[in-house]
């Protein structure tokens, strides 16, 4: 999908949305300008205009539908995207060449953050310096109520996990998978930076939610994790993976998650999979990931403080895993993981679950394609099968796969954005081996 279907969603962000983004990266450098020189020196201060003069000069060509460039700097994955931007060129016109607008929309935007990340790294002494920092930690502070709520609600749980039977604790893993899944609403990148924070419990707005669950296969999640304990020996570990999406209240939600299945003995293993660099506004990088514990276990709140030194044991022990791959920040699709980063393909292999959060996961998975509605999402990940996988997704974009003939029609009919409001979400498996 491109810019250049006039009106569609893709071209308002191409032509609204990244310009916005940018205007306040700008900004963002600006306003850090006496923190750069306090850290620095002038030696900060010049990297600052630096970096503001490279950032311009790309909003420029942006706004001005300009050709796409190989990327100049030293980064160990410019290689590689300088392929792709060869490879996107040769499927383009015969000019070859390709401009901002008549590029595939996944590519542009991501295109357009490596290009972000490319201005602050060719500019020491600011070269690690996250322009969405601020962002990401304002949306976690302002969703502190509903932080707060999930936390409480979870310890209580912890305290019987023990005694439910078996249709109590489907029930309870049901909950924070949809905890989980509306998470996913809190999207910088969509709002363009804007506001997005959760103010109240999701909890307890679960049953209304509900009907816009627009493919909910929740059941074989749980007959999955059945399997998955009859099958593995005492030698063996299950283990799930959730490939992350937003810092802030989402990830605590994917925290909540991944507690759970240790505590309730479905999973012995969590490993998560972040950003390599600042990414798509309000991704979790590393530090966020880190910081969202260390914030947790120092908040004056009983529940959230218990929640951040769990959780800081499960780091220690072993148990909870982070990993970054430089193959999430490039632009290709999840089928080609396999021969770009055998590596990374080889050790999800080890997986029992693989979650993908979100809609930028959901896009790669698929191929980022204007596929029918009906077309079986095993079809869509294109051979992509590390493992049985399962995407967690509210609607932002214009993919959908695997729903029922009418469905996505019937919906279409009475809201004709209902694919890009974030209103409706999927808990979407792809389990045959």
């Amino acid at each position: 999908m491109g810019a250049e279907i006039f009106k569609s969603f893709a071209y308002f962000t191409v032509k609204d949305r990244l310009p916005q983004i940018l205007t306040k990266v700008i900004d963002t450098l600006h306003r850090h300008k006496n923190e750069f020189f306090e850290e620095h020196g002038e030696k900060g201060v010049e990297a600052e205009k630096r970096a503001i003069s490279f950032l311009s000069k790309l909003r420029n060509e942006l706004q001005t539908d300009k050709p796409v460039t190989p990327l100049e700097d030293e980064l160990p994955d410019a290689a590689l995207w300088n392929q792709y931007l060869d490879y996107q060129r040769n499927l383009a016109n015969e000019s070859g060449e390709l401009s901002w607008f008549q590029s595939p929309w996944l590519f542009v935007e991501c295109y357009m953050y490596r290009r972000i990340q490319a201005a602050l790294a060719q500019n020491p002494p600011i070269e690690n310096f996250d322009v969405f920092k601020e962002g990401k930690a304002q949306n976690f502070f302002e969703s502190q109520e509903a932080v707060i709520a999930l936390c409480t609600y979870f310890q209580e749980l912890l305290k019987n996990i023990k005694d439910l039977d078996e249709k109590q604790l489907q029930q309870e893993l049901f909950k924070l998978l949809q905890v989980s899944l509306w998470g996913n609403k809190c999207d910088l990148s969509f709002s363009a930076g804007e506001d997005s924070s959760q103010k109240s419990s999701p909890l307890q707005s679960l049953e209304n939610l509900l009907p816009y669950i627009v493919v909910n296969d929740m059941e074989k999640i749980w007959s999955l994790f059945l399997k998955a304990k009859k099958r593995n020996t005492e030698k063996s570990n299950v283990r799930v993976d959730i490939v992350l999406d937003n810092a802030g209240f989402e990830l605590v939600s994917d925290f909540v998650l991944a507690d759970f299945l240790l505590s309730s003995k479905l999973a012995d293993e969590v490993h998560f999979h972040g950003k390599s660099i600042p990414w798509y506004v309000s991704d979790t990088t590393k530090h966020d990931f880190n910081w969202t514990v260390k914030q947790l276990q120092s908040a004056n709140h009983m529940w959230m403080s218990r929640c951040g030194i769990n959780w800081e044991g499960n780091l220690k022990k072993g148990v909870w895993v982070y990993h970054d791959h430089m193959f999430w920040t490039l632009p290709h699709d999840f089928s080609s993981m396999a021969g770009v980063a055998p590596d990374l393909y080889a050790d999800l292999q080890k997986s029992n679950l693989i979650f993908f959060k979100g809609d930028l996961n959901y896009r790669k998975l698929t191929g980022d394609r204007k596929w029918e509605y009906t077309v079986p999402f095993h079809q869509a990940l294109n051979k992509f099968h590390p493992a049985p996988l399962c995407s967690l997704r509210t609607l932002k974009s214009d993919t959908q796969v695997g729903l029922k003939p009418g469905q996505g029609e019937e919906i279409q009919a009475s809201e004709p954005d209902w694919m890009v409001s974030g209103k409706y979400g999927i808990v979407q498996i792809d389990a045959a081996l």
